[in-house]
């Protein structure tokens, strides 16, 4: 058994919820995925922040109880925020630095970002769930910081910061909740799920 399987086994959690040590990984996995899709886009290098994302998100699978329905939670995630990241691209109020595949678009280091935050939703960000009003506030609240980070690491530029950072907390204040819902639906990190 190699030291990270005896780690997350000392550190077992109650059946049907993430051990301790899943969390911790998945917050360090997550972190670093993001900070290199942000960093790839930044730098003109969109697809090494992509090919990040895409192990993360292989990491995640491969640790789940079930992969499918994990996979299927990234991919709706995806489908979300490639339409919430467009309209945001059309409203004309954000400019993205690397636009991969098409300018109309929004950029596909963007839409895998939304991928890398559905392996949160089982793990780290399990407690939102049953919590619809905080999951809207968290959305509203840290969806505009998490860009505005972004934006200061030069991933993008607000064209006009006010409303852009209005339109984030709005599409985030439905999607987070929306976001929850669907990965009760789709949980395969529980055990507990099999049994729906």
């Amino acid at each position: 058994m190699t030291l990270l399987a005896q780690f997350m086994t000392a550190h077992a959690a109650p059946p049907g919820r993430p051990t301790t040590a899943i969390k911790l990984a998945n917050f360090v996995v997550f972190q670093l995925a993001w900070f290199a899709a942000v960093i790839g886009a930044a730098r003109g290098a969109p697809l090494l922040g992509i090919a990040s994302v895409a192990v993360a998100i292989g990491w995640h699978l491969m640790v789940s109880e079930r992969a499918l329905p994990e996979a299927c939670l990234v991919i709706l995630a995806m489908a979300l925020g490639l339409a919430i990241e467009t309209l945001q691209l059309s409203a004309g109020t954000i400019v993205y630095a690397s636009s991969v595949p098409h300018a109309v678009l929004a950029p596909a280091w963007i839409v895998s970002l939304w991928g890398l935050f559905a392996m949160a939703l089982n793990v780290t960000l399990r407690w939102l769930r049953h919590r619809g009003w905080l999951a809207a506030l968290l959305g509203a609240v840290c969806g505009p910081l998490s860009f505005a980070s972004g934006v200061r690491m030069g991933a993008a530029r607000f064209v006009e910061t006010r409303p852009a950072l209005l339109i984030l907390a709005l599409a985030w204040a439905i999607a987070l909740p929306l976001l929850v819902w669907l990965s009760i639906r789709f949980d395969g990190v529980a055990p507990e799920a099999l049994q729906r």
